[in-house]
């Protein structure tokens, strides 16, 4: 469960949008302990993308890894931050950038490229019976005399 529901969230943000004060005095005004940068991540992302980015999303997205090549090539080709190549791209957390930056330099396309879900499959080796073991030398010479 998410620490802040969406309406405490677009509350403190209408805040800020009001004047009320600052990131920190909003934070304290709101009682969010864990510090003022939240109040501003929030700001800019209502900014960039608008009130709905703060619900929380029910599914999880997949990317295909075209779009994944896409974000880390525009985002290592331009100087712009993390957070804004992740609003740009329209991503709900701007860690997946840098998660996926990461991937690629240390594993190549092998790092970024989906997974297979689920458990493997079972082995395709026949089980081993009585017949395929080795013939004794007593076998060897009844089979040699027929």
């Amino acid at each position: 469960m998410a620490k802040y529901d969406y309406e405490f969230k677009k509350k403190v943000v209408e805040a800020y949008f009001q004047g009320h004060g600052g990131y920190r005095q909003i934070a304290l005004q709101f009682g969010i302990s864990s510090c003022y940068g939240i109040v501003s991540r929030w700001v800019k992302q209502i900014t960039a993308l608008g009130f709905d980015s703060l619900r929380k999303q029910k599914r999880r997205s997949d990317y295909i890894l075209q779009f994944k090549l896409n974000v880390i090539n525009y985002y290592l080709n331009s100087e712009e931050s993390i957070r804004n190549v992740a609003h740009k791209f329209n991503l709900p957390n701007d860690s997946m950038v840098s998660w996926w930056t990461t991937a690629f330099r240390k594993h190549s396309l092998g790092g970024i490229s989906p997974k297979t879900k689920g458990r493997p499959s079972m082995s395709d080796k026949p089980k081993k019976t009585k017949e395929e073991k080795k013939p004794s030398r007593e076998q060897e010479l009844e089979q040699e005399n027929e």
